[in-house]
Parts: C-alpha cells; sequence; structure tokens
C-alpha cells in the first residue's frame, strides 16, 4: 500500500534534477519481483490525467480501487475549503479511471454541515454524489479545528443539522455500496484471503477491496484465490474459493 499525507505531491519536493511522480513510484514497485497487488491511498482527483490512468490500467499488479478525496459536491463549498479543484475536475477524473478500468472501486470522503452550508449546498452535494456512483462514501460531520479560517466564522450549525445530514448521506452510501456489490454477483474474482473467520470460512478482498468471505477446506491464509460470488449481504460477498 503507497500511503502518505499527499501521496499526490510524491517526489515534487526532491532536488532538481532528482524530482519523481507518483507514476515514477507506482511503475518502480511494480517491478519488483514477489509483489503481487499494488493498492493506493488518498488520491487529489487532479493527478487522474489520460495518461496517469492509462499507464495504471497497463500495470495489472495495481488494484483498482481509488479513494479520490471530496469534501463536498457543492462547488461553493469547495472553494469555501480552500480545495484545488471543482466538481467538473471530479466528474473529469471519474470518468477518466472508469474509461481505462470499467470495474474500478471509487471511494471517496465528504464533510457535511462545514459553516455556511445551506441545504441547497447540501442538496447540491449529495446529488453530486450520487451522480458519480460512489462504492462507499465515509461521512464525517464539520468539526471545528482551533486556529484554522473556517473554525472562526459565525456561521456554524447546529450538531442537529450537521447529524441530520450525515444520516442522509450515510443512508445514500449504503444505497450505491450495495448496488456495486450486487454487481459483482455470479461473476469470479480474484481475493487475497487475510484470515480465518470460522471453520472453513476465510475472509479477504478482492481487488476492487471488496471484501469476501468464501468457503474453502484448505487454509487460504495469505492466498490469492479465484472465487465464485454467490451472493451479497450488507458490506460482504460470499463465495466459494477454488484452489
Amino acid at each position: 500500500v503507497l500511503t502518505g499525507i499527499h501521496l499526490s505531491s510524491y517526489g515534487l519536493d526532491f532536488p532538481e534534477g532528482e524530482k519523481e511522480t507518483l507514476l515514477d513510484l507506482i511503475r518502480a514497485v511494480d517491478a519488483v519481483d514477489g509483489i503481487r497487488r499494488i493498492r493506493l491511498g488518498s488520491l487529489e482527483p487532479g493527478i487522474i490525467t489520460e495518461e496517469f490512468a492509462e499507464a495504471i490500467a497497463a500495470m495489472p499488479k495495481v488494484c483498482p480501487h481509488f479513494h479520490l478525496s471530496l469534501q463536498s459536491g457543492c462547488d461553493k463549498t469547495l472553494k469555501e475549503m480552500n480545495r484545488k479543484y471543482d466538481t467538473e475536475k471530479y466528474r473529469q477524473a471519474a470518468a477518466t479511471l472508469r474509461k481505462y478500468l470499467p470495474k474500478v472501486a471509487l471511494t471517496t470522503d465528504i464533510i457535511v454541515g462545514f459553516p455556511g452550508e445551506t441545504e441547497e449546498d447540501f442538496r447540491e452535494s449529495y446529488a453530486f454524489a450520487e451522480e458519480i456512483g460512489f462504492a462507499k462514501i465515509h461521512v464525517f460531520p464539520y468539526s471545528p479545528k482551533r486556529g484554522t479560517p473556517a473554525a472562526a466564522r459565525k456561521d456554524q450549525l447546529l450538531n442537529a443539522v450537521k447529524a441530520e445530514r450525515s444520516h442522509t448521506l450515510i443512508q445514500l452510501s449504503d444505497k450505491m455500496a450495495a448496488e456495486f456489490l450486487a454487481d459483482a454477483v455470479g461473476t469470479d474474482a480474484e481475493v487475497l484471503y487475510e484470515r480465518a473467520v470460522g471453520e472453513g470460512i476465510y475472509e479477504g478482498h478482492t481487488t476492487n477491496y471488496m471484501k469476501v468471505h468464501g468457503r474453502s477446506e484448505v487454509d487460504l491464509t495469505n492466498r490469492i484465490c479465484k472465487t465464485h460470488i454467490t451472493r451479497a449481504e450488507g458490506e460482504m460477498l460470499f463465495g466459494d474459493a477454488e484452489v
């Protein structure tokens, strides 16, 4: 897993003449014998270019799961958060990834209740999330951080409003997650099994980060196995592993 505070900026602070990009790093890791999967941490949408997506798609070790930072689907709120992108740039990033990786899983973080967020702003953010169609949304109510410009604003929202908006967005996330999982039923997936969770039942993840409980009479711990997905329930897929 390649991760960092600002992963998209990897290499930009290297000395002149030695600068690298995240794509350079991914290619270097991809060339290492023995590494079977490469997963990326949270990325800014601006890094998703045609070149980046095409290169990633050409490296089968890279997992088709991308956590693209959003924070809000309302352009007014994004500007007030001082984010360096807007919804159109985000929309383009999502479309570019899906162009090269049709089964990609997109996940994100969204903050509700940022100071000054109106009901209309929230509905705009909700509609944008629904349009993109995430595999999962991590929802956070805005929490003031001392010393930040947002914390000093006088238009803070009531906790009850933030809680209501969180609940509404979590319901949308659950609905989209269920739809994403349902699409996998009846298909075969490569699952990296990590641990036993019961007699003959092992838990692992697909390349696009869906959690799976697979049945097998053989110990699957730390093995990648083709698994036929038979059903989806809650946030889990179930299937039969081939060994």
